[in-house]
């Protein structure tokens, strides 16, 4: 953001999670926006020509501003300052009002439609923001600068981290957390993706370091799976379940002490590394062995770039934009960065000095300074909080695949491949994100496949690790049934009589305390000319829906030829949602989104 003027110092000065140019390019377009609203306010205040010294007009301006419960008081604190010294906005006092409040409850308030109590938001990440801007609009929340920086990394309990070579040996994403996760004495712990900018750009890391295939997928999978079991609601919660007494096998946390589960207790957990400081800082009068120490992968570390947000910009008034435009040039002046310092923050941009790192916890020849990993892309966000949902929950789906001879048309640009070969390497992709504990079953379908069903099922649901004759277990004849599906000269699409009774085995084997879906594949109409109609499919479907027992049916209509409207009637009937592919590569990539999804619906309904 700006250190002292806008808009070039403010483009100088942001880095943070996001590549400098980008910063630029963002940084820019805020403020044309707000040159726009603000009438040439900002470049005033650049060249001087606003007095910020005059005194106070008779009436302040008010601004509501909210802040991730982190850096809420640091900004507090500027704001206090901004009244005591009658700092002023074209010759206005300012009254910043500065509320707490957790990033993801800001995000998720975004998809209602009433008007925000505030008009300027600083979350912990950007990653928020993109999620405002796909809930509300990209023209409701534009980002204007950056107030902080603070890397993710790795706590560990004194003992632990000695154990593990702290400070001399360093790790990859990966290593680390196979080296804690693995470990009962250490216990890795973390706050939960779905709410957590920490945890997911580390669950983010950690994917993208194991490497690209099934086996690094499955690897993957199942170290969340065990960090899901110790994981805290939120960072607030995340420092609290660390070990106190810094010993392997005897961890004690004020949680614990209270009764919890000693399954709660951590001696290692993904933290920022400003949490890491404010946590030292608060049990420095314990001795230096109660604090933490801090691993920062080799392989990078995601940042907390904390964005200075304008919310509803073209609603706010000309006193208020400039308001918000002058607090956010305070907020990088160097009072604000020492202010922001002394609470375990870096300035966006700039070199960090030993000794913020040092009271956090970290060491050379840990690469605090120079391990700075590029963002996580939106995609890639999104695949690891998707994955996490299935691995929370884990899930129970049955998959419905369409085997009409449509399905050997050649996709265009695949190598000659059809339509059945990349939809069957698609599955294999996403068979390798469940973990042992899901239970998933395949069926096929074409017209009259079965004498006179259209449909056959070929591998029952059931759990993937279940152990199978011969040695195998359920994903072994998963993948081999995967592997061995071929689509039916001749076949046409029986798809309504197939979709009904999928639906009616997954609503009659339900399980209760994973999430319960069909996955149907289809890359046609329905062309049983014997079959229900499309009116009665939805009718039955609806009236067999149980919200208590939500079962959604997860429709994908893959290829030109297949009806996306059709898919998603049907769907929809069933509280579950309808996608289209052109390429059927992107069946794995939909079929996670749409279990984030749901998953999530279910769980805020």
């Amino acid at each position: 953001m700006g250190r002292h003027s806008l808009p070039d110092d403010a483009a100088h000065g942001s880095t943070g999670s996001a590549p400098a140019s980008a910063r630029r390019r963002t940084v820019a377009l805020a403020t044309a926006l707000v040159l726009a609203v603000a009438g040439g306010t900002a470049v005033a205040v650049q060249r001087g020509l606003l007095s910020f010294g005059r005194s106070c007009a008779a009436t302040a301006v008010r601004l509501d501003l909210v802040a991730s419960p982190d850096v809420a008081p640091a900004v507090a604190a500027v704001a206090e300052r901004a009244r005591e010294q009658k700092i002023t906005s074209d010759g206005s006092c300012m009254d910043v009002r500065v509320t707490a409040r957790d990033s993801y409850k800001v995000a998720a308030s975004f998809t209602s439609r009433s008007r925000p109590d505030f008009a300027v938001w600083i979350p912990d990440a950007s990653m928020w923001v993109d999620r405002a801007k796909d809930a509300a609009g990209s023209a409701t929340v534009v980002t204007a600068g950056h107030v902080a920086d603070s890397p993710v990394a790795l706590g560990v309990v004194p003992a632990s981290a000695k154990a593990l070579g702290w400070p001399q040996k360093t790790y990859t994403w990966a290593e680390l957390a196979t080296a804690t996760a693995g470990d009962d004495k250490v216990r890795l712990g973390a706050a939960d993706p779905a709410h957590s900018a920490t945890g997911l750009l580390a669950l983010s890391c950690i994917g993208k370091s194991a490497g690209r295939g099934a086996e690094a997928g499955t690897r993957t999978a199942a170290l969340a799976k065990v960090l899901s079991q110790r994981v805290s609601d939120g960072d607030g919660q995340v420092a609290g379940t660390l070990g106190t007494l810094g010993t392997l096998g005897t961890l004690d946390t004020a949680n614990s002490r209270k009764g919890n589960s000693s399954s709660h207790t951590s001696g290692a957990v993904v933290l920022s590394e400003q949490a890491a400081f404010a946590y030292n800082a608060g049990h420095h009068a314990q001795g230096a062995d109660q604090g933490v120490r801090l691993f920062y992968p080799k392989d990078g570390a995601p940042q907390l770039d904390y964005p200075y947000t304008m919310v509803r910009e073209s609603g706010m008034s000309t006193d208020e934009s400039r308001a918000a435009m002058r607090f956010l040039t305070l907020l990088g002046d160097s009072e604000s960065a020492r202010v922001l310092a002394a609470r375990g923050f870096r300035a966006p941009g700039q070199p960090v000095a030993d000794a913020l790192p040092s009271a956090a916890g970290g060491s050379s020849p840990q690469p605090y300074a120079s391990a700075s990993a590029d963002p996580p892309s939106a995609q890639e966000l999104q695949d690891a909080l998707g994955m996490w949902t299935i691995t929370v929950q884990s899930a129970r789906l049955t998959t419905v695949v369409d085997a009409s001879g449509s399905m050997a048309a050649t996709v265009p640009g695949s190598g000659g491949r059809s339509r059945m070969d990349v939809t069957k390497a698609s599955l294999l992709q996403a068979l390798a994100q469940f973990t042992a504990e899901d239970e998933i079953g395949l069926w096929d379908f074409a017209t009259h496949l079965d004498g006179s069903r259209d449909y056959r099922r070929l591998v029952p649901t059931a759990r993937l690790g279940d152990p199978s004759p011969g040695g195998r277990t359920q994903r072994d004849k998963l993948s081999a049934a995967f592997a061995a599906l071929r689509p039916v000269p001749d076949g046409a699409t029986g798809l309504f009589d197939t979709t009904l009774a999928a639906y009616k085995e997954a609503a009659s084997t339900y399980a209760s305390g994973k999430f319960n879906a069909v996955v149907l594949l289809t890359d046609g109409a329905n062309e049983d000319p014997g079959s229900i109609s499309r009116a009665d499919l939805v009718a039955q479907l609806q009236k067999l829906t149980d919200p208590s027992k939500p079962v959604p049916l997860i429709a994908i209509a893959v290829g030109p030829q297949a009806d996306a409207d059709e898919v998603r009637e049907i769907a929809r009937a069933t509280g579950g949602v309808g996608y289209q592919v052109t390429d059927p590569a992107d069946i794995q990539a939909v079929i996670l989104q749409a279990i984030m999804a749901l998953g999530q619906a279910q769980h805020h309904g």
